[in-house]
């Protein structure tokens, strides 16, 4: 059985493969990063979104007998 050579790739698409590798490499080494420092202040990561931060702040702030204006 005669099998056909296989064509070679086009070096564009080799290099767009590696661009999204590296993309992702270095976005879970920047979440790594993010993380160990959030753990090193003891804050949550990823952030909480805006409602839940705001609803959190007017508990430390009535906590504190302080109202928010």
């Amino acid at each position: 059985m005669k099998t056909e050579p296989r064509l070679a790739r086009p070096l564009r698409e080799i290099e767009q493969e590696v661009e999204m590798e590296g993309r992702e490499w270095m976005r879970q080494r920047l979440q790594e990063k993010l993380q160990a420092e959030a753990d090193r202040h003891g804050e949550v990561f990823p952030p909480q979104s805006g409602k839940a931060r705001a609803s959190a702040a007017a508990r430390d702030a009535s906590a504190r007998g302080r109202r928010r204006s």
